[in-house]
Formats: C-alpha cells, structure tokens, sequence
C-alpha cells in the first residue's frame, strides 16, 4: 500500500497553501495558534471566505456545488487550513446536515437549504441532546404534533453548541409513540427566529459560553420543513452521526496543537532549563507523537483504499474514540509543560491582546481553559464508551 501523494496531489496540496497564505487574515490565526477565544465573526468571516472560493464544503459533490474533490484532497485541505492556523470550519451545516438533506431532501428543500450553508452565511446548531436523553438518545422526549400543514413542537434541547449565534436549528423530535424506542422519531428543520424559541446559556468549566439549552414552547413548524418521511428519524440520525463522530477526530487540529505543545516545553522557565530537555517528558510527546501519526495512518488507509477503487471501512467509532483521547492527552501535557502559568483559569488571558501575560509565555495563559474544555471531547458524539460497544459489535457480528 502506496500512501505517499502522487506528483498532483502534491501540486494540490500546493495551491491550497498558497491560497491559504493569501486569504487567512493574521489576527485570525494568531488567536488559533495560541488557544485564544474565537469571536463569532472569526468563524462567520472564513467560512465567507472558503464559501466565496468553493471550499467551505470539501466533501459535497459537484451536483450540489462542492469542488469534487477526491478524499486524499480534502484530507489534504483540513491538513492545510489546521497547519496555517485557521479557524475550524462548524461542522453543524457543511459536514453534518447537509449530507441529511441531500440524502433524504425534497429537491425543493435542497435548492433552499444548501446554497446559504455552502457560502457560509448560514448558521446552523445541532438539536439532539435532551435532559434525559444523551448517549441514549432513542430516548428523547421533544414533541412535535402534526396541525393540519405544520407541527407544534414543544421540548426541550441541551448542550446545544454556539446556539446563541444559530439562524437554523435540526433537531430530532417524537413525533410518534409506538413499538420501539427508536420508532417514532422525525427529523425537523427549525427556523431560530421562530416565535417560542427561547435559548438560555450553559457556562462550562473553562468559562466560557459555547453550549446552551434550547427551548421550545408551542413553536409552529411548516410540515416541509420536515426531512424524508416521518417516523424515519433515527435512520436519518444515525446517517449524521458517522459524519459527526469522523469529524470529532480532527487529526489535523492534534498534529496543529502537537506543534504547540513542543513550542510551550521548548519556552525557557523561570529558575531552569526547558522542559524538552527532560527525558521522561521527552517521551510523553513522542507516545503522544506516534499516536496521532497511526491514526493518520488509518484515516489515509481507507483513503487510498478508496482512491484504489476498494471498499471503505466504516471506522467511525475508531477515530471518535482515539482522536478524543489525543485531544484530551494534548490538553494535559501543555498544563504539565507550562507548570504555574497554567495553573490560574483567568477571564480576560483568552482575549487576543490582554497585557497580563507572563513574559515570554503569551501560548500558556488560557491552557487551563483548553484544559477544562477536552474534558467533553470523550462524551460528546456518543461517550466513547458507548463507541467501544459499537466497535465490539461490529467485530462480533
């Protein structure tokens, strides 16, 4: 098996850092390189940018207006955009619903939908998690009552991420009450600007307002706005899913954030020598290194597969669980490398520009946030427990 890249894919991978270099303005990457928080307007402004260009949606086909790239190029695109230090693309529109709508869309539906998340100037959130229904999300409890041409939904939704900012939300709601927990269920398209919507913050550990809970009080939803046939939710659900937990992966983002880990643990500390210089951490980063090398290895192991004309294997739940771990491994050798300067969880060090940060250390400042933050890594998407489950099913079958 051949994964080196061939003469024009490299030339791809060529004019997408060239464009890259041209486009990505610097006070957005220097806020990515050093862990300071992202406005809205940073992750609306490049997925305007990208969108302009045709590549905000790697992986969309032609027909719908993706560039048709082939699965070695898009890796190669994410592979770029983390190495410049770009904001993260929202998975919510491009990566996760979209593929839903072309799926199972009415034709109507899809000329509505996907142009605005292809250009970047829709918003869209995630409405799966309830209260009492999260890894076991059969179980969740959102009504929506058929009214002659449109539906009634009340519920509620919660770590509901960047809902705050959405213009649109998909969600999962009960729209029948027999047989199985997963029968039943239907899949909803949701204006935000609905009347009946009522979005209230969750602050998280690190502080900060990325998840919400999301209300919904007698919110009249027209019945085209519903996706394939009702009842059939949960097919289109798990669909989703397979893009979402591919993506919660972000190899590129670890080897990004590698490169700063290295980059804290090379920085001189106070009163002795860099922490590289220590053999035993020495060896925490080349574990950590190998690591996200071999899942490398596996993403681009079906990709040429693939590209080979062979079959891909579905190993979603492989790349959730290893790339979390990763993230969560990252997030605490930088604590461990950045000693004391870590150790305060301070408001203000996650602006851009803030004049309290240690001298010599303006990448340590906001690392107990980033700390705080990996915890949900493992949780979010289906624990990583439920995903062992779903592996040793797979393998036992």
């Amino acid at each position: 098996m051949n994964l080196n890249l061939s003469t024009e894919e490299r030339a791809f991978r060529d004019e997408v850092r060239t464009w890259i270099g041209a486009n990505l303005p610097e006070a957005m990457s220097h806020k990515v390189r050093n862990g300071l928080r992202l406005q809205r307007a940073d992750y609306h402004d490049w997925a305007r940018i990208l969108g302009r260009r045709g590549w905000l949606v790697p992986a969309w086909p032609e027909a719908f207006g993706g560039p048709a790239w082939t699965p070695v190029q898009r890796h190669i695109f994410e592979d770029e955009c983390c190495r410049a230090g770009a904001p993260d693309v929202l998975p919510f529109g491009p990566v996760m619903v979209a593929p839903v709508i072309m799926a199972y869309g009415t034709p109507e539906q899809q000329q509505r939908f996907l142009p605005g998340i292809a250009s970047g100037e829709v918003w869209w959130s995630q409405g799966y998690s309830e209260p009492g229904a999260g890894s076991d999300l059969a179980s969740l409890k959102t009504r929506a009552d058929r009214v002659g041409d449109h539906y009634v939904v009340n519920g509620q939704k919660t770590w509901t991420t960047l809902a705050q900012h959405g213009d649109w939300i998909f969600c999962l709601v009960r729209t029948g009450h027999e047989g199985r927990p997963q029968a039943g269920i239907s899949f909803l398209l949701i204006d935000m600007q609905s009347p009946g919507i009522t979005v209230r913050p969750i602050i998280t550990l690190d502080g900060e307002h990325e998840v919400n809970e999301v209300f919904f009080d007698n919110v009249e939803v027209p019945a085209d706005q519903l996706i394939g046939e009702e009842d059939k939710g949960w097919t289109y659900a798990k669909y989703l899913l397979g893009h979402e937990r591919s993506n919660i992966a972000a190899i590129s983002r670890s080897k990004r954030e590698l490169e700063r880990l290295k980059r804290i643990a090379r920085a001189e500390r106070s009163g002795g020598r860099p922490l590289i210089d220590d053999m035993r951490f020495r060896d925490h980063i080349a574990e950590l290194d190998i690591d996200i090398l071999a899942l490398e290895m596996m993403v681009l192991r079906v990709l040429t597969a693939g590209r080979a004309g062979g079959k891909d294997m579905d190993i979603a739940a492989l790349l959730k669980i290893r790339g979390s771990e990763i993230q969560q491994r990252l997030a605490e050798l930088m604590m461990l490398a950045a000693g004391p300067y870590a150790l305060p969880l301070i408001e203000d060090a996650m602006q851009a520009g803030w004049q309290g940060e240690p001298v010599g250390q303006p990448h340590c400042a906001p690392l107990a946030s980033a700390y705080f933050n990996q915890r949900k890594t493992t949780i979010y998407g289906g624990s990583n427990e439920v995903q062992r489950n779903i592996v040793a099913q797979a393998l036992l079958a």
